[in-house]
């Protein structure tokens, strides 16, 4: 059975990519590293002038994987009424702002239990062509003071435990 290097894996990771990168990668430490500098080998050093040499496409085909797999992170705050649920029950359009522009941002998941209109927020994800945020992960934003309630009932139950020794 041959590999299937062009569609996802589990992890979401493209294998064809991954392997492009590992080529780039191994090809970056050999044009860097060549041996002796005395003595190179023709298609490790690059070119004069005019014309290219193998070496000469390490760099570009290191900028384009960079630019294929970059993943984008903001902060900003879920825009007043944005909000709509598609009919899938997974998938949720919204507008997050600065108060100067807006990003529409599609997110397939569950959102967290604290996201809501006109507070913060955290996407991280990458832009599509049509000007559109395909967010993989949205986590909500909440002030410094705020404790999961499940933390919070062990610290109560910690702190009444200790009282009940200091009262022994």
């Amino acid at each position: 059975m041959s590999p299937k290097l062009f569609t996802a894996n589990p992890a979401g990771r493209l294998v064809s990519l991954d392997v492009f990168r590992g080529i780039t990668i191994a090809a970056m430490v050999l044009v860097n590293n060549p041996g002796t500098w005395s003595s190179i080998y023709w298609p490790l050093e690059h070119a004069e002038w005019n014309g290219w040499t193998p070496t000469d496409l390490v760099f570009p085909f290191f900028l384009f994987i960079v630019g294929v797999s970059i993943t984008l992170a903001f902060a900003r705050r879920v825009e007043e009424g944005s909000v709509k649920r598609q009919t899938d029950g997974v998938t949720v359009n919204f507008v997050v702002t600065d108060t100067a522009k807006v990003i529409p941002v599609v997110y397939t998941g569950i959102l967290p239990d604290l996201f809501k209109e006109g507070k913060g927020v955290v996407a991280q994800g990458k832009l599509s062509n049509d000007g559109v945020f395909r967010a993989d992960e949205v986590l909500a934003k909440h002030d410094e003071n705020y404790m999961p309630p499940e933390a919070a009932d062990a610290l109560n139950q910690a702190d009444k435990a200790r009282q009940t020794v200091l009262v022994q």
